[in-house]
């Protein structure tokens, strides 16, 4: 029988400092609702000075793994999928895998922007089907600091936020990933960018800092090719599971602007009451948005053993999926 990968335990984090639309309303004189509006966002968590992005990763990874009830010798591969690490080097992984007590565990950052998690969750799973050890997949950003605050587009929407999946080896076929499908589209690549602080354009004194932070060039063009690549996706991976969308019980999308998966859960014909939705009270935390609301969800009302879930994503790169996932 073909090995699988269980997801055994689920976990999150936010930092206490709620941030009301009020706030953000007021800062860039826009009236009240407008965010609300345009987003589906209320509030949104955002990191003290103290805070770190592998504090963040560690809270959610010591949740899911106390949930999981593992010896945490036993895990073999830490992945933490983030665009805020705590340094550009070294990476956060380690720290974080040392934090948690994983001594014997690999870890690396992935950086895949808001289709980190999806990504990570894969190569995971393959880890976990190969090496017969369980793994642990940490989604976190510390968007706040990457916010051009003067900016619209982008001061409305982001968070801070870590989400955590613990993988374990399973002889069950319903298990783990049970179809995928990935994208690209480089021809978008500038649509929502950092302009500074990589190799191409380094940091140096004549560098405004203003350059150092996030930036949405189109936000429209944005939602119709989120929209498009979430929706390709899904049905391709929906289709390599061999299952229909009547067969999701529920559909995790991640949590980028409430307008984009609702777009996509009306194209994929998924009723709204099968959607997981956190944007409301946490916003938008890019990679960590769909393992957050996992946990949050299966806190609320637990998912059932061989429930058929629907992870989705699309972001900055472009870089997109979904992925069928066996409960």
């Amino acid at each position: 029988m073909s090995r699988t990968a269980r997801i055994i335990g689920l976990g999150h984090h936010v930092p206490a400092r709620r941030v009301g639309n009020a706030e953000i309303e007021a800062s860039l004189g826009l009236e009240a609702g407008w965010i609300e509006g345009r987003t589906g966002i209320r509030s949104r968590f955002w990191a003290e000075p103290g805070d770190t992005l592998s504090g963040l990763a560690t809270k959610a990874g010591d949740m899911a793994l106390e949930r999981a009830g593992i010896d945490r010798r036993e895990i073999g591969l830490l992945l933490l999928a983030t665009s805020t690490p705590d340094h550009l080097l070294p990476p956060s992984a380690p720290l974080v895998a040392h934090r948690l007590g994983l001594d014997n565990a690999g870890g690396v950052d992935l950086a895949g922007a808001c289709a980190g998690f999806i990504y990570a969750m894969t190569f995971a799973d393959g880890f976990v089907r190969l090496h017969n050890k369980p793994a642990i997949v940490i989604a976190a950003n510390i968007l706040s600091r990457r916010i051009n605050t003067a900016e619209r587009a982008s001061a409305v929407l982001f968070a801070d936020a870590a989400g955590a999946v613990v993988l374990a080896p399973s002889d069950d076929p319903g298990h783990g990933i049970l179809g995928s499908s990935f994208a690209s589209d480089g021809s978008a690549y500038g649509l929502i960018h950092i302009p500074a602080g990589g190799s191409n354009r380094p940091f140096s004194d004549e560098i405004d800092v203003a350059e150092t932070r996030m930036t949405i060039a189109n936000g429209r063009e944005v939602f119709v090719k989120a929209v498009e690549m979430m929706s390709r996706c899904s049905g391709e991976a929906l289709a390599a599971a061999g299952l229909s969308a009547s067969d999701v019980a529920r559909f995790v999308p991640h949590q980028a602007n409430a307008r984009i998966f609702n777009a996509v859960g009306k194209a994929l014909g998924i009723e709204d009451e099968r959607i997981i939705k956190t944007i409301a009270d946490y916003g938008n935390s890019s990679a960590a948005t769909i393992p957050l609301s996992l946990s949050i969800a299966h806190a609320d009302r637990p998912i059932r053993p061989g429930d058929k879930l629907l992870l989705a994503a699309a972001g900055a790169g472009l870089a997109g999926g979904a992925l069928v996932v066996g409960f």
